[in-house]
């Protein structure tokens, strides 16, 4: 079976170089908010092209603490309304929402999965403060477009760029195209741990004082609490094997990128749809997305051949049993891309055999 994701082989690769790092961190009897942490925040931040990087828990914190510390420095307040795409993973929703914020669902390119500019300026009011942009499955929306609307309605731009880590938009990266970026490091993507990790990218540095702060309880300083903060803080042997993985992340990418290309320019089956690609965006395909109205069979079908395929995702944020409130939202193409899209398996540490097998299973499937 060609697995959709190989984590042990991909980290088996640097075993020795992480092996060091995590004794250095056992050596030091430092865990938290230390030196690895720092090293990795001054590396990370070089690498995306900003002034600073924070080094959060997860993810989706690193998405709840921008918009929370835009609410303490009195940018956004309860009852401000974020657009953000219907078709991304529910934490860029959650961060919203959990902020005491509104979501504001807004339907995607349907060949790019990416934020609709067209779509997006019908929804803009007096309400509207920000928008969240989702580079979604590894492509950066298209930044250009969604920052002439900012600039010309005066709102902040969110970066979700859990997916995209070295992915970029003209001359820049993701994570250095909009006021701040939210990153995961959750162990699958493209730059992974070896648990959960997040980080904020951004070069507002009286917002990065801010969210140094909340990350830790509030407090700049042990015991003086400025705001009501909460703890979220990447450890120190995380942030040691990203330091590790950091410097491998461009060659890995352009192995995705290997596959993808073979993936594009050899997959024939006329029921497949493929992905399409800014002309202005790099993608480092986090996850290579095909369209079947015949999914379910195409899925069936790969598992026969021996190749495993995923769902990303299986149901819109605004049809899951949390957002309830959300349920009769009008939302047709995301709802078409949930209904049909499948991921086929791509990774740094496929072989060429690998890949040409999924080809060939794709291109046999012959539907329903």
């Amino acid at each position: 079976m060609i697995p959709f994701l190989d984590l042990k082989s991909i980290n088996e690769q640097y075993r020795v170089e992480m092996d060091e790092a995590i004794a250095r961190v056992l050596d030091s009897g430092w865990y938290l908010l230390g030196k690895e942490g720092k090293a990795f925040e001054r590396e990370y931040a070089n690498y995306v092209g900003t002034k600073h990087c924070i080094a959060v828990a997860n993810g989706l914190d690193a998405l709840r603490l921008i918009i929370r510390a835009y609410k303490e420095l009195g940018l956004l307040k309860n009852g401000d309304e974020i657009i953000v795409q219907a078709n991304t993973y529910i934490a860029s929703i959650l961060a919203i929402s959990e902020n005491d914020l509104v979501p504001v669902l807004s339907e995607p390119v349907l060949e790019t999965y990416n934020l609709n500019g067209e779509q997006l300026l019908p929804k803009i009011n007096y309400k509207t403060k920000a928008i969240l942009a989702v580079h979604l499955y590894g492509q950066c929306a298209n930044m250009r477009e969604i920052n002439t609307i900012a600039k010309n309605h005066d709102l902040l731009v969110i970066e979700d760029a859990a997916q995209a880590h070295g992915a970029s938009f003209g001359d820049r990266k993701a994570g250095n195209l909009g006021d701040a970026a939210g990153f995961s490091f959750y162990p699958g993507k493209n730059l992974g741990a070896l648990g959960d990790a997040g980080a904020i990218t951004t070069n507002d540095s009286t917002l990065a004082n801010a969210i140094r702060a909340l990350r830790n309880y509030g407090s700049h300083r042990k015991y003086y609490n400025k705001y009501k903060g909460i703890n979220s803080r990447m450890d120190e042997i995380q942030a040691a094997v990203l330091r590790v993985k950091l410097k491998h992340l461009d060659k890995e990418n352009e192995r995705r990128q290997q596959i993808a290309t073979y993936y594009l320019d050899n997959i024939r089956n006329p029921k497949i749809v493929l992905p399409q690609v800014y002309f202005e965006s790099i993608s480092v395909w986090h996850v290579f997305v095909v369209r079947t109205t015949a999914r379910n069979q195409l899925q069936k079908f790969l598992t026969k051949k021996n190749v495993q395929s995923l769902i990303h995702y299986p149901i819109p944020p605004h049809l899951q049993e949390a957002y309830a409130e959300l349920e009769e939202l009008s939302l047709p193409i995301a709802e078409k891309i949930h209904k049909q899209i499948l991921s086929l398996p791509i990774y740094p540490t496929m072989t060429d055999e690998d890949v040409q097998l999924v080809v060939s299973a794709v291109n046999q499937f012959g539907g329903i």
